[in-house]
């Protein structure tokens, strides 16, 4: 078994392309049906966002499955295979399980860190569950991926430190006026930075977002997304005087704000300061406000300074969440191991009882005058014998297996104790020659972990 993810995202197609291969309703539910009639796909679940269209699959094999998946994708979609084939991606085992858990952290995403990923991989995963598409494997599966992304969330700020130069500006902002709750914020330009910082400044909790346009049906557009008043360029002058922050981002040539509005503007303020964040190039604000008592202006420049701060600080974060996902693929090949080594358990025991009852049952007629009080305390006892013999060397077991990441040491276990339920790959089958002296000097006594665990075939 293999497990597999073909997709698309931003990384790999343009727009127009992810906006006719997007799955939603019907169309979702008929791609489900498919896979989980498939003969090749044993489990499957379907992701499809806005960037991003992914089918997660456990195949018995990969050619086959990925044939399979990008022929229904292209029947779906209406696009042709040979385009598909283009802009998709397949990654497989190790890979395919980090891409799942780096997904779901938003280390994949455009806004790397954002949050909305996680609920829509949540949501995808339980509509293939309530459709009968996952099984044991993917049921735990994205049980770990969802985990490692909720410890994204929860452990580190990777989402908190977006490297824009409008964020960078409010985040300027907020510092210098001391937080952004009860201030006025004007924006100046509904380009594609100016429509950024209004929507930043608006999440953040600013009591009032002013957004002014050349274009008033555009400013407005935006405004009303967020709940901020519009107005045109004309205005500008006017509502200075209100502002606590301005931030200018038209890129118009000469000056949106001059000198003069800003004296004008600080009359009856009582020396309440006004931070000027001037992000067009050119330049919008007149520098010359920077003599202006209780102002204070910053240009494009003065924010690479933030900027820089928010890279490395996102930098440090993502390589904290890209370690709990090598936790995450690892906890996940572990468990696909123990899974393997617990028929060989089950039989270790029931071998173990069923020699402690015949050992009971031949005192029981040897002992004829044995109480039954002492029936049970005999009982106890080798039932006590049993289970700590066998404790240790199930302990080891498992962790040799997870350690190796096959069943070779399980296999060679099973036939120390004569028990025939471990079945192992040629790969398994050749290595244990080479381990045999080892696997008989540790296996019934202290395990030492050295180096780097594998990971279980199925990862591989």
């Amino acid at each position: 078994m293999h497990i597999i993810v073909v997709g698309m995202s931003h990384h790999s197609a343009p727009v127009d392309l992810r906006e006719r291969v997007s799955l939603s309703g019907d169309a979702h539910s008929h791609v489900l049906t498919q896979l989980g009639g498939s003969r090749t796909v044993l489990e499957s679940v379907v992701l499809s966002t806005c960037n991003r269209t992914e089918v997660y699959a456990l195949v018995n094999s990969t050619h086959a499955a990925h044939d399979f998946i990008l022929t229904l994708l292209a029947n779906t979609s209406g696009v042709s295979k040979q385009d598909l084939s283009e802009h998709m991606y397949l990654k497989q085992g190790e890979a395919a399980v980090a891409h799942a858990m780096r997904v779901a952290c938003g280390l994949d995403s455009i806004v790397v860190g954002e949050t909305q990923i996680l609920g829509q991989m949540r949501e995808a995963f339980q509509t293939a569950f309530e459709a009968g598409n996952t099984g044991a494997m993917f049921n735990r599966m994205f049980r770990e991926v969802l985990h490692v992304g909720k410890r994204a969330q929860t452990e580190t700020t990777v989402g908190q430190h977006p490297v824009s130069v409008s964020y960078a500006a409010v985040q300027l902002a907020s510092k210098i006026v001391g937080g952004l709750e009860g201030k006025v914020a004007l924006v100046i330009g509904a380009g594609q930075m100016g429509a950024l910082a209004a929507k930043h400044l608006s999440a953040q909790g600013v009591k009032r977002v002013l957004l002014a346009n050349r274009t008033l049906a555009k400013a407005s557009a935006i405004a009303s997304e967020i709940g901020a008043q519009a107005l045109s360029l004309d205005g500008v002058e006017a509502v200075l005087k209100d502002a606590d922050i301005v931030v200018s981002a038209t890129g118009r040539p000469g000056h949106t704000v001059r000198a003069a509005y800003v004296r004008q503007a600080l009359v009856g303020r009582r020396g309440r300061p006004l931070v000027l964040l001037d992000i067009a190039v050119p330049r919008d604000i007149d520098p010359a406000c920077a003599a202006l008592p209780n102002v204070y202006l910053y240009d494009v420049d003065d924010l690479s300074g933030v900027i820089d701060a928010n890279v490395q600080e996102r930098a440090r974060q993502a390589a904290l969440v890209e370690d709990m996902v090598a936790a995450g693929v690892r906890a996940f090949s572990d468990w696909l191991t123990e899974q393997e080594v617990v028929p060989l358990i089950v039989a270790l025991r029931q071998k173990g009882e069923a020699i402690q009852r015949d050992v009971m049952e031949s005192l029981v007629r040897k002992l004829p005058h044995l109480s039954e009080r002492d029936q049970k305390i005999i009982h106890k006892h080798t039932m006590s014998i049993v289970n700590q013999l066998l404790r240790e060397p199930i302990q080891n077991v498992k962790e040799l297996s997870i350690a190796s990441g096959d069943l070779a040491y399980a296999s060679l276990f099973a036939q120390l104790f004569g028990i025939d339920s471990v079945k192992t790959d040629d790969a398994a089958a050749e290595s244990r020659a080479v381990r045999l002296m080892d696997v008989l000097s540790r296996v019934l006594g202290e395990v030492s972990h050295q180096g780097q665990p594998n990971l279980h075939p199925v990862l591989r």
